[in-house]
């Protein structure tokens, strides 16, 4: 199978493995266990049979994985910026329990909640996005006292 063939919605096949190592690396960085990446992502399967994405094997290309793939590298950013000077800290704050997330850990309601609980927890990490998900716009007062 040549790379134009391998397709399913529109992604070659190296940008597709570059992609899947991008994230496995990001995934690695957390500290994750397979398990949970494999609850983040919605994928079904044995853990073991997992490892092939780590190495040689692309991510399928389904817009439902690749829209998960899309929040959690923005979590990613938006730790990065909130924490600059320890970037080690991300994977902390994704296992600490907090009053912000009823008392459970970001990662558990990302895996708890799937898709929602990654748009909460993006949310609560990235002002921008939640403004872009209110739907808000800045009324012509705010405008003009910008000038």
């Amino acid at each position: 199978m040549t790379a134009a063939e391998d397709t399913s919605v529109g992604r070659s096949l190296s940008d597709r493995l570059e992609i899947t190592r991008g994230v496995m690396n990001m995934f690695e960085g957390w500290g994750l266990h397979t398990e949970e990446i494999m609850a983040l992502l919605d994928m079904q399967g044995k853990a073991r049979h997992f490892a092939q994405y780590r190495y040689n094997k692309p991510l399928p290309d389904s817009p439902d994985l690749m829209r998960r793939v899309e929040y959690l590298v923005r979590i990613d950013d938006a730790l990065r910026t909130t924490y600059p000077t320890n970037p080690g800290m991300g994977k902390r704050w994704l296992r600490q329990r907090s009053h912000k997330f009823n008392t459970n850990s970001p990662l558990s309601m990302m895996i708890g909640d799937g898709e929602q609980g990654m748009i909460y927890v993006l949310s609560r990490l990235d002002c921008t996005f939640a403004w872009d998900q209110s739907g808000s716009t800045p009324s012509s007062r705010q405008l003009n006292t910008q000038h």
